[in-house]
């Protein structure tokens, strides 16, 4: 998509959502064969109800650079490498959140009060995000699994739609970068660029649970 073009509406899916492709940004191309798409879907814990993302990578995954596994835990920095990301908003509003799974095992859960300013206050004030997160590899695909517990996502309002940004980006062994994303409204890769944003999901979001996770 080029700047000047028309930004199409969200697409407007209720839970579970059939995998999503996500679309390499044609500046940063990729040297790997990959399909690379995801899947969300309403899974419950021990801690209640929540979101699992299930990113999907199909072809030459043997080239991708893979952070080394670590003790799981927070950390920033993480989309410096491979790592898979999901910004989420309620319709409407400036304010934001951004999660980054790392198939190291960490993760991030960010908030921002508008486009890339930091909401930390409300990053301070809100309970502990702990995702949890599998990484499945074969020869020729990679899966991670990344379930979000429902107090880390907006509280949707009254008959609105929460607003979906999925992403990744792919480090190759040579340590370039690409970036991939659902949309891409700009000439550069931006995951923040509201316009990025392109699925609308639609109540119910949390109820009932399709899918059971254990997180045990």
């Amino acid at each position: 998509m080029t700047p000047d073009a028309p930004t199409p509406a969200p697409s407007r899916l209720q839970l579970p959502a059939a995998a999503q492709p996500l679309l390499c940004h044609p500046a940063t191309p990729c040297a790997l064969n990959l399909r690379v798409s995801v899947a969300l879907a309403v899974a419950g814990s021990e801690q209640g109800p929540g979101w699992l993302l299930s990113y999907h990578l199909r072809g030459e995954v043997g080239g991708l650079r893979l952070p080394e596994p670590t003790l799981p835990g927070p950390a920033d920095g993480l989309w410096q490498h491979t790592c898979f990301e999901a910004f989420v908003a309620r319709a409407g509003e400036s304010a934001y959140r951004e999660f980054n799974f790392s198939p190291s095992g960490q993760w991030a859960a960010y908030r921002f009060s508008a486009e890339r300013v930091r909401d930390l206050p409300a990053e301070a004030g809100q309970a502990p995000v702990v995702p949890d997160l599998q990484l499945e590899t074969t020869e020729h695909a990679l899966t991670l699994l990344a379930w979000l517990p429902h107090h880390a996502l907006p509280a949707p309002a009254a008959g609105q739609p929460l607003q979906l940004g999925l992403t990744a980006v792919l480090e190759d062994r040579l340590g370039r970068l690409s970036y991939w994303a659902l949309r891409h409204p700009g000439a550069r890769p931006d995951f923040h660029h509201r316009d990025s944003f392109a699925l609308d999901l639609l109540p119910p979001l949390f109820d009932p649970p399709t899918a059971s996770r254990d997180t045990a």
